[in-house]
């Protein structure tokens, strides 16, 4: 079925939306000081190209290690990010999400743009790893927090 979904979307603007992010990588990386979002946009491009079977999640997440100083400096940056870039892509993947919803077809659509929304708007310190890492990641976070809050 991923498969399936992954054609279907690559084929119905997949590819397209893949190739902004890759375009969007290489103007920064052209800038010496955009080669950190220039990473994020080619992770993400990735993942825009492919999305189904795959989820965004936290590298802090996947360590299980807190961000330190890094997550200051990666705050910074996604805020740097979202004021020229990250607004503008969550808009339009948001747009595209409302779009797909109104069909019963598009709804797994939907969702896909739904999550490249939020990857847009703070793209550093996140990773593209397959559904089942990503759900294991989040539930052993989760029991860490959980078990935090026992003490």
């Amino acid at each position: 079925m991923r498969l399936i979904l992954n054609i279907l979307w690559f084929v119905l603007g997949g590819l397209i939306a893949g190739l902004a992010w890759f375009v969007a990588g290489a103007i920064a990386a052209i800038t010496i000081i955009g080669l950190p979002w220039a990473f994020a946009c080619f992770r993400i491009g990735s993942y825009t190209l492919w999305p189904f079977g795959r989820d965004v999640v936290w590298a802090s997440e996947l360590t299980g290690r807190p961000s330190g100083a890094m997550g200051v400096l990666r705050f910074l940056g996604n805020v740097i990010w979202f004021v020229p870039i990250g607004f503008t892509l969550m808009v339009i993947h948001v747009a595209a999400a409302l779009a797909c919803f109104v069909t019963i077809v598009g709804i797994p659509f939907g969702w896909a743009h739904l999550k490249l929304a939020a990857a847009s708007v703070f793209p550093l310190g996140q990773r593209v790893v397959a559904s089942d890492v990503a759900d294991l990641a989040r539930r052993q976070s989760a029991s860490t927090a959980l078990a935090g809050w026992r003490r």
